[in-house]
């Protein structure tokens, strides 16, 4: 950050204060809480300074940053802040009120930002050998959407299919439970049409988590191909016709007198048994 970026104050230039919750900027951030204004600017809403710095190292997109009034001057909210004007973004500094109000949090992160979307096509897919990607059906819930993107960020898994109506991944919930890794893991968008005609020609082993399943998931042999798991929606599971497209339909074996596991353990429990033998303490999937 050159000094013609900074202000005597020791603020980035182009800051713009705002203080008031009727100001049309921040109603226009505050709406990003509905899934229509997100669906319509393609943009979403990320919090803290981790996130921030991470989401812009890999490339993404800011529209705007904004952060407390009490972060002014300091050295990373100045080298984010010069950032994102560089690239055509707009930065704001606001009171703790206005931060609240967007947040809706009592105790909000000092800075936040919004993003523009990413959200890709099966065609747009290279499956590779030792690939493992993570295919959901008309997931609801969105802590749960936001933590299987965790855990498939921490498994080295290739991406995240969302089939059909899933809740929205861009949403402050889902977000919020991805815990940052809603930038590093590729997400895609399909019917369930497109999947089932894509799994087809893909060449890649469907696994699917079936309460009908006949192979215990610990028995099958992922081997040196593409895999793709395949999870049910929270309460009806797979549809017949998801089910019907799967190589392989698999059960996590039970002895207790819960009837089924939530469904980003499930996912987690059969995502590292698939990715088993590439994983190792100490060494990056690959």
């Amino acid at each position: 950050m050159t000094e013609q970026q900074t202000q005597s104050t020791g603020r980035v230039g182009q800051v713009k204060e705002i203080t008031s919750l009727s100001n049309p900027v921040i109603k226009d951030i505050r709406a990003l809480s509905m899934k229509k204004h997100r669906d319509e600017t393609r943009t979403f809403l990320a919090e803290g300074l981790k996130l921030v710095i991470d989401a812009l190292d890999l490339g993404w997109a800011i529209r705007t940053l904004i952060y407390a009034k009490g972060q002014r001057g300091k050295p990373q909210v100045e080298k984010i802040a010069a950032l994102t004007v560089a690239r055509g973004g707009l930065v704001l500094e606001v009171s703790d009120k206005v931060l609240t109000a967007i947040t809706r949090r009592d105790n909000p992160q000092a800075v936040i930002a919004v993003f523009e979307q990413r959200v890709s096509t099966l065609e747009t897919i290279a499956l590779k050998p030792d690939a493992t990607w993570v295919a959901l059906d008309r997931v609801r819930d969105p802590g749960n959407l936001g933590t299987v993107i965790r855990t498939a960020d921490a498994a080295g898994a290739a991406g995240v299919i969302l089939i059909g109506d899933t809740v929205d991944p861009f949403s402050t919930e889902a977000v919020r439970a991805t815990m940052g890794s809603i930038f590093a893991v590729p997400l895609v968008r399909a019917s369930e049409a497109a999947f089932i005609a894509w799994a087809q020609k893909a060449g890649s082993l469907v696994v699917g988590s079936h309460l009908k399943g006949s192979v215990d998931y610990r028995t099958i042999d992922y081997g040196q191909r593409p895999v793709v798991l395949l999870m049910g929606n929270e309460q009806a599971g797979l549809t017949d016709a998801l089910a019907g497209a799967c190589g392989k339909l698999a059960r996590i074996p039970q002895s207790g007198r819960a009837d089924s596991l939530n469904l980003a353990i499930a996912t987690g429990v059969m995502l590292y048994e698939a990715r088993r033998h590439v994983l190792a303490l100490g060494e990056a999937a690959p």
